[in-house]
């Protein structure tokens, strides 16, 4: 992978500067799970914020993505 995993909020947010590609999503991804459980988050934390209303995602996006995060929360080290 040619982006590191985030470690902070902050290197996920720094991320939009970056072309957008499959790399770079996966990286955040991982960063967001890696942030959340240096937060003392569970898995149904993050899925909960996830799957929250917003206006960004239609509520099968948010599913499809709350799926992927659960993936690689159980993957991830």
């Amino acid at each position: 992978m040619h982006y590191p995993i985030p470690v902070s909020p902050q290197e996920i947010v720094d991320l939009r500067q970056k072309p957008v590609n499959e790399e770079l999503i996966a990286a955040a991804i991982a960063g967001v799970v890696q942030v959340a459980r240096s937060k003392g988050q569970t898995l149904d934390d993050l899925t909960a914020e996830v799957l929250a209303d917003d206006r960004l995602l239609d509520r099968d996006s948010r599913r499809w993505l709350s799926d992927i995060v659960a993936q690689a929360w159980q993957t991830l080290p």
